[in-house]
């Protein structure tokens, strides 16, 4: 690699973000506060692009798998800590941070990419059978995890007791352990675009695939890093709206999710919708199988209250986005009105949340 090279922004902000952080700069007041934003931002889109740089190594599906497992790890990482640091008084975070990472993906980033796309080529095209796969593992989690639990009888109201959360967590790993075995041996070709590569990409070489990987374990590790130390100013801008807490969690599902939502609408303006599949409904697959068993084991160590269940009007609301978002890919090609729709179903939940 060249030396100019790391005069690149992708190379600069994580640096400057994890310098900021660990100088202590953070919690300054606002204007530290600022600063702390504009290095997060720089750090997201640098996150979007060492995970370009590393899906262009490896290929499809593997490049989308690797930016799934990372989002989720670090979301795991910042709930896992928020809980720890709340006590009791975080027993919905979990809920209310994995639920709302779910319905910005189903709504929020499938929505963009299929208005992005529709807008530039009309219609866009994917393999109906990566869409039903992802859905029918995604929608078993989702029912299990949250919407089971406000009908179980061993422990009232919306919670799981040690043994259930125990079978649900091993649920989730089995769903999510075949479904990489189906996407990966089994029916690869299911999530691989149909043409190969939409366009042509500059392959990057060993050196600058390993330099990207790890920058990327940066860009996200300083995201959720900055995003628990900005925390606590976003629950005092959301106590100031005079909005209710669980907004909290859609801001952090938010900054989270940014960097593989702007990857895959990247993916859908280059018309690789195919691609930009894979990293939503992979990330959603992932967020929800694989966090739930680990906010579990956290609940079941800590002796943490932990409540799953949606209340009524949640429930309703993730019912419409996964029945909206099952027809608008049942045909295996997008048009402007499926991501319209996709995209008023999320502003309906945020703004039943902000106004329940």
């Amino acid at each position: 690699m060249k030396p100019k090279e790391f005069l690149h922004y992708t190379y600069i902000f994580p640096v400057l973000a994890v310098i900021y952080y660990f100088a202590g700069f953070m919690g300054q007041g606002i204007i530290s506060d600022i600063i702390a934003g504009i290095l997060l931002t720089g750090s997201v889109l640098s996150a979007v692009h060492h995970a370009e740089v590393v899906a262009h190594k490896v290929g499809e599906p593997y490049g989308t798998i690797i930016l799934a497992l990372c989002i989720t790890i670090i979301e795991v990482a910042l709930i896992v800590s928020l809980m720890v640091a709340g006590g009791a008084e975080a027993i919905t975070l979990a809920r209310d941070t994995v639920f709302a990472a779910v319905m910005i993906i189903l709504n929020g980033i499938i929505g963009i990419c299929v208005l992005v796309g529709g807008v530039k080529y009309f219609e866009q095209f994917f393999a109906r059978t990566s869409a039903t796969t992802y859905l029918v593992s995604i929608v078993s989690i989702l029912v299990i995890t949250l919407i089971l639990p406000n009908f179980t009888s061993s422990v009232n109201g919306p919670y799981y007791n040690n043994a259930q959360l125990i079978f649900v967590s091993i649920a989730c790993f089995v769903i999510y352990g075949v479904f990489l075995m189906v996407q990966t041996v089994r029916h690869r070709s299911y999530f691989v675009p149909a043409d190969g590569n939409a366009e042509e990409h500059f392959i990057p070489n060993k050196t600058q695939t390993i330099v990207s990987f790890f920058l990327l374990v940066v860009c996200l590790i300083v995201v959720v890093l900055m995003a628990k130390g900005l925390s606590k100013t976003i629950e005092d801008v959301v106590q100031s709206m005079g909005a209710p807490k669980s907004l909290v969690g859609v801001i952090i599902a938010g900054v989270v999710l940014l960097p593989e939502g702007l990857a895959a609408i990247r993916a859908a303006r280059n018309n690789q919708f195919q691609s930009s599949l894979n990293l939503a409904l992979g990330s959603a697959l992932a967020s929800i199988g694989l966090s739930i068993p680990a906010i579990s084991a956290v609940s079941i160590m800590y002796d943490i209250p932990l409540v799953l269940g949606l209340d009524k009007k949640d429930i309703i609301l993730l019912t419409l986005s996964v029945f909206i978002v099952m027809l608008s890919l049942s045909r295996g090609k997008t048009n402007i009105l499926y991501g319209t729709v996709l995209l008023v179903n999320l502003a309906a939940y945020i703004f039943t949340v902000i106004v329940p």
